[in-house]
């Protein structure tokens, strides 16, 4: 029997209509699917009967994926695709894989032969950067930044330095810890650096901005519990 395949299923990046940013043909494919990977079951199947009222939560698996899944779970996971089922696996929020467990899979799936198709969707971190007017050709993405004060400052000084190279740095906070990550910049990185704010993307509220530092400083935005992606260059 031929194994089955692992759909990287897109979703929204917020509370918005899901017409608006996932094409059709990936909400048929994912309508179609009986089997997940998913951070959250809950919110996972709260947007599967988003996209379909009908949709028949009790037929369908899911398993939960974290960072802290161990290797022989994952290879657990994996077994009734080996055996010809296809799997959806599904992030809190865009693409999965990127900021996000999903890889752990993903990187097994290969290991194990599996075929592995990606999906078109939203991505806050592509999005980002597209509309900051900052180098499209050469950028790195960098996750999270540490949490403690000094710690971040070093990595936001180590990040500026390698964006005076030409390459735009991109980065992300947890939501409720926007403010104080937008301070440490705005303290600690140089006057003509350029920064874009690129928060609510694709969302009512979304504001995508790119100034110097120094301008920033004369016009800090309230951007806590938002979802933002910074990039610097």
């Amino acid at each position: 029997m031929a194994a089955g395949k692992i759909y990287l299923i897109p979703v929204t990046l917020g509370n918005q209509n899901y017409n608006d940013v996932i094409p059709q043909g990936v909400l048929e494919i994912t309508r179609s699917l009986r089997l997940f990977a998913v951070e959250n079951i809950r919110s996972a199947r709260r947007y599967l009967r988003l996209i379909d009222k009908d949709f028949p939560i009790d037929d369908t698996e899911f398993l939960e994926l974290s960072e802290h899944t161990g290797e022989s779970e994952i290879s657990k996971f994996l077994e009734p695709v080996g055996r010809g089922k296809d799997m959806g696996l599904m992030s809190e929020a865009g693409l999965p894989g990127i900021a996000d467990p999903g890889a752990l899979l993903v990187s097994a799936a290969h290991r194990f032969r599996i075929r592995v198709i990606p999906l078109s969707g939203p991505s806050s971190i592509l999005l980002s950067l597209i509309s900051s007017g900052l180098n499209g050709q050469a950028f790195a993405f960098n996750g999270y930044l540490p949490v403690r004060p000094a710690e971040r400052a070093a990595a936001l000084k180590a990040l500026e330095k390698k964006s005076r190279e030409g390459m735009a740095q991109i980065f992300m906070e947890t939501p409720y810890r926007n403010q104080r990550m937008l301070d440490s910049i705005l303290s600690v990185c140089s006057d003509d650096t350029l920064l874009c704010i690129a928060t609510d993307i694709t969302l009512p509220g979304e504001s995508i901005r790119t100034m110097t530092v120094s301008e920033w400083r004369r016009n800090v935005p309230s951007i806590n519990d938002r979802p933002t992606v910074f990039v610097i260059q």
